[in-house]
């Protein structure tokens, strides 16, 4: 990138955010301090309202603006591709915030990256799992829960619990929102548990936010609360399995949901390799591909497939 580009960019960063420190725009665009230093003097020099605070970082003066911004075309067919995600994987409201704002963005395109674009929009599809519900797909509740988080209200909600149809009232105050296992969760403090919680919302049979505003300076950030729920995880246990090749091929894709580590094609079979916090659930999953498949290792892990098996045989004689 050269240095024309370079202060462009690291405008637009800066009016991105509040405020940016030097380390960042260092680390972002790979130059050193005394480079980041130099670069927002010559921004300040040619007209642009930087204000620098020591120990603190850079902000531009409140009220100022880049002119429009000239997207590329690998910009813009990047954001089409978001989009095509988001169709899936958002609430109504988002998906037609998200569609708004393409639009705006088509309109400062050169007229030969617009064709392409409208090419590329025809010709890319986003098909959503088959282990997806439609309650899932739709991602209810996303944007009324992003309100909250920047608004600090607490949310009530009537939820819906796991391998359940009891609806249980709830009071919370969201710290964050993730999106894994094909379905986006809501994480947050529930006032009922006095605890934090992981809602996953496609089990939200109602919610609103409320004018109730609550004090986060206690509350971690979801990625704090993240590394921490990381650190209690269960050690990671290896398993190795053995399953012939005609049955094989039924595992599929399932195998990434189970701690998918690597595979190797052996003359008779396929030798598998997994890391899980859970062998329990584990266990669970293998026993559905009944003889077509042997347990390598651990010793431990089979005994407890053995017990498994034969608490299963006593239950039916």
């Amino acid at each position: 990138m050269n240095r024309i580009d370079r202060l462009s960019a690291i405008l637009i960063h800066l009016q991105s955010k509040r405020r940016v420190t030097a380390q960042e725009i260092a680390e972002r665009f790979e130059i050193s301090l005394r480079s980041v230093y130099r670069d927002v003097k010559a921004l300040q020099e040619s007209g642009v309202p930087i204000i620098g605070e020591s120990g603190i970082g850079y902000s531009v003066m409140e009220g100022y603006r880049l002119p429009p911004v000239m997207f590329t075309n690998e910009e813009a067919s990047s954001l089409l591709l978001a989009g095509k995600l988001a169709e899936i994987s958002t609430d109504p409201a988002v998906k037609k915030h998200f569609e708004n704002a393409l639009f705006k963005i088509k309109s400062v395109l050169r007229y030969t990256d617009k064709e392409q674009i409208e090419t590329l929009e025809e010709n890319v599809i986003v098909i959503p799992s088959s282990y997806n519900t439609s309650k899932d797909a739709n991602a209810q509740y996303l944007s009324e829960l992003q309100r909250a988080m920047v608004t600090k209200r607490v949310v009530h909600m009537e939820y819906c619990k796991a391998y359940d149809t009891t609806v249980e009232a709830r009071d919370v105050e969201p710290i964050g929102l993730c999106y894994y296992g094909n379905a986006w969760h809501c994480i947050a403090w529930c006032r009922l548990r006095k605890d934090y919680r992981d809602f996953k919302m496609s089990r939200i049979v109602k919610l609103y936010v409320t004018d109730t505003v609550f004090d986060n300076s206690s509350h971690p950030s979801i990625s704090e609360y993240l590394s921490k729920m990381t650190a209690r995880e269960k050690q990671l246990s290896e398993i190795i399995i053995r399953i012939r090749k005609d049955v094989a091929r039924y595992i599929g894709g399932q195998k990434y949901y189970y701690g998918f580590v690597s595979e190797e094609i052996c003359e008779d079979d396929v030798r598998l390799t997994f890391l899980t916090s859970y062998p329990d659930m584990f266990a669970r999953w293998i026993l559905m591909f009944t003889d077509g498949l042997t347990i390598e290792s651990p010793a431990d892990f089979k005994a407890q497939v053995k017990e498994m098996c034969e608490k299963l045989y006593r239950h039916h004689v």
